[in-house]
């Protein structure tokens, strides 16, 4: 692996399903303690449990609401009362909803906005001056709906195409520091991520596996010299194709077809 994760200390945010779950075992295997990070402290318990009865290292449970403002800096000083510093972060919570966006309910868009993009943030900044340390990973979780426009999905797409774009700024100008930095982008996979979302319509392409994931995206941090970003699936791949070789107008169709051609139906007052 392009970091050494045995023995240090890694945090993974929305670790209580999906992704975040076999991140967590992934990185359990390869001898990382963990911080585990979600709303859900049954699910985070359960998991932990598991991984210190299986690979014997040491699990931090934290349930929080990541979607709160301030969560960083709240996550940061629990940490320090604890005596952990961390040396490695997965940022991979993140919920979407599908549907138009003129009735869409804006208190769960903004909600998304929160939690996908600005406590991201916070927590990239709040911890890197301790990755940077540990010369360790940052790994942000993007999407394959961030390489275009993805009508009945905007807001989330939106969402993910800053991540994709602000993983790969924080790629270059970590160069030379010993930090590694990788944005990963799963296409559709099956998670409860739908479950959240509210239907399987906007699960557009070939389904994923969570394992076909992890290989991905493990085999990319095994590199040598590992790319700003990677994107899960041969299918997704060649998907993402279509904006480069087409207009953003016909981009922007094509999708929206794929996707059962959501259209806005709330009428908005002036």
């Amino acid at each position: 692996m392009s970091v050494d994760v045995s023995g240090s200390t890694v945090l993974i945010t929305g670790a209580s399903a999906g992704l975040g779950t076999e991140f967590a075992r992934r990185f359990a295997e390869r001898g990382a303690n963990l911080v585990l990070v979600a709303r859900r402290a049954d699910r985070l318990e359960e998991l932990a449990t598991e991984i210190r009865d299986k690979h014997r290292v040491t699990v931090t449970v934290l349930p929080m609401d990541l979607a709160a403002p301030g969560v960083a800096e709240k996550l940061k000083s629990e940490l320090a009362a604890r005596d952990i510093r961390i040396d490695s972060l997965v940022n991979n919570a993140g919920f979407g909803m599908h549907g138009d966006f003129a009735s869409a309910d804006l208190d769960r868009m903004t909600s998304a906005i929160q939690l996908n993009v600005t406590t991201l943030v916070e927590l990239s900044h709040v911890f890197l001056p301790d990755l940077l340390r540990g010369r360790g990973l940052l790994m942000n979780i993007a999407s394959s709906t961030a390489y275009q426009p993805v009508p009945g999905m905007a807001v989330y797409a939106g969402t993910k195409a800053f991540v994709l774009h602000f993983t790969e700024a924080l790629w270059a100008e970590a160069r030379g520091t010993g930090l590694t930095v990788l944005a990963v982008s799963p296409g559709p996979t099956h998670t409860e991520f739908f479950d959240v979302v509210g239907t399987q319509q906007a699960a557009a392409g070939h389904m994923q596996t969570a394992e076909q994931v992890m290989k991905t995206t493990f085999r990319t941090l095994d590199r040598r010299n590992p790319p700003p970003s990677v994107m899960s699936g041969w299918t997704n791949k060649l998907s993402a194709l279509g904006p480069r070789l087409g207009t953003r107008r016909l981009t922007a169709l094509v999708v929206s077809r794929m996707l059962g051609n959501v259209r806005m139906r709330a009428s908005v007052e002036k």
